[in-house]
């Protein structure tokens, strides 16, 4: 028979092969097939951060019994999670308005919160896997998830701001970043860039 291969399915050719879906036992228990039960294992656990001093919970009212944590509590909401059997944990921040500008330049600040928090979070449960959300407007002063000009939001701009944003993820330890913004071309900008 003839052999297939993903060169000659996708008609491009895979200069790497990362298998991330290999990479760590975390990984690996999010992309196995599951029966028909459901086990703390299955889940990626959406935690909501912001940077304020140690020790806060601060309650999102939208959201009963959810809680924006600080750093270290994050880590400490983790380490429970973790020892529960979740296998991973979703990043979102929540960011100080003073630091956010139409270009959302605090996207990329490698010592912003989100960085910082990976950080924290691998050191203290290296085996977690960390996501975070590749997406401008937490830190858009607009509110949206594109750079706007002149009313409207620039794709391009915009791809090449979420690229370098995964790259500073990625630098910080993050074991997956997801896109969730709309833009066209975003996901083959960020692996080139990754």
């Amino acid at each position: 028979g003839h052999k297939h291969t993903m060169e000659s399915l996708s008609g491009r050719t895979i200069h790497k092969r990362p298998r991330r879906t290999r990479k760590s036992k975390s990984i690996r228990a999010l992309v196995r097939e599951h029966q028909s039960t459901l086990h703390p294992s299955h889940f990626v656990w959406p935690v909501f951060i912001e940077d304020s001093p140690e020790g806060t919970r601060t309650p999102i009212s939208a959201l009963p019994g959810q809680f924006r944590f600080s750093i270290d509590q994050c880590v400490e909401a983790c380490k429970h999670a973790y020892e529960l059997g979740i296998p991973a944990v979703a990043l979102f921040p929540s960011i100080d308005e003073s630091l956010k500008n139409s270009t959302a330049d605090e996207a990329l600040n490698p010592d912003g919160l989100v960085p910082r928090c990976i950080r924290a979070l691998k050191e203290a449960i290296p085996e977690l896997a960390v996501v975070t959300d590749i997406a401008l407007d937490p830190f858009n002063s607009d509110g949206h998830d594109g750079v706007v000009v002149d009313g409207k939001i620039v794709n391009d701009v915009t791809v090449r701001r979420l690229a370098e944003m995964a790259v500073v993820h990625a630098a910080a330890s993050a074991d997956i970043v997801a896109p969730s913004d709309m833009m066209d071309g975003r996901v083959e900008a960020i692996r080139t860039a990754l």
